[in-house]
């Protein structure tokens, strides 16, 4: 059975998942969240996922929510983007949850703010304290990059994939790729892996839509 993945093209979050399952070559098909209607508040959606969020993985009778958790999934399905060994499973938890904490939580939250608000809704310190964050993550995934080219293991892991899913997407994300060269190396490499797909052309939503 072909697993499900309930996502939209401007969720940062699926776009991890449905990026794990393009590089794994796992047959999948995406059920579009029509966030922005309102979907995910309704009972329907919530019946499926309790939190009302995207992404949710459907394999068969599985359901899966949060993406740190169905990336992990996928990595035992499929036996890739994983670890060899305890010391690296450890590794590649310690910065999907950095990146959970640290990166996706400020720069979706400042992506959101700057580029999907109304502007007279827009709180510039709002915004001036979710970059002050973000900068200093990446300043942290800046330094943890030099002289590697990924975070957690030897290959690419979903690791790799947790804190990179915001950071491909062409809106005002509060900093520029040059700023942050080994930041900049990496997404390129992770862009150079055979399946890698922008995420506007992995799901379906994209803001033209609203436009």
């Amino acid at each position: 059975m072909t697993i499900r993945l309930h996502c939209f093209g401007e969720s940062g979050h699926s776009y991890k998942v449905a990026l794990a399952l393009a590089l794994t070559g796992t047959p999948w098909e995406a059920v579009k969240v029509d966030f922005f209607d309102g979907v995910t508040r309704g009972a329907d959606y919530r019946a499926l996922n309790v939190m009302g969020e995207a992404p949710v993985l459907e394999d068969g009778d599985l359901v899966l929510t949060q993406s740190g958790v169905i990336q992990d999934y996928l990595v035992g399905k499929t036996g890739q983007l994983g670890w060899t060994n305890e010391a690296e499973r450890r590794e590649v938890w310690r910065w999907i949850l950095f990146d959970n904490h640290k990166v996706s939580s400020q720069v979706g939250a400042y992506r959101f703010q700057k580029n999907f608000l109304p502007e007279d809704k827009r709180k510039q310190d709002v915004l001036d304290f979710l970059q002050g964050r973000l900068l200093s993550a990446l300043a942290v995934l800046e330094a943890r990059l030099q002289g590697r080219d990924w975070l957690a293991t030897s290959g690419p892991s979903i690791a790799d994939l947790a804190c990179c899913g915001y950071l491909f997407y062409p809106e005002d994300l509060g900093f520029e790729r040059a700023e942050f060269p080994h930041v900049a190396d990496w997404l390129g490499r992770i862009a150079a892996l055979p399946g890698w797909a922008h995420p506007y052309d992995l799901m379906p939503g994209n803001p033209s839509d609203r436009a």
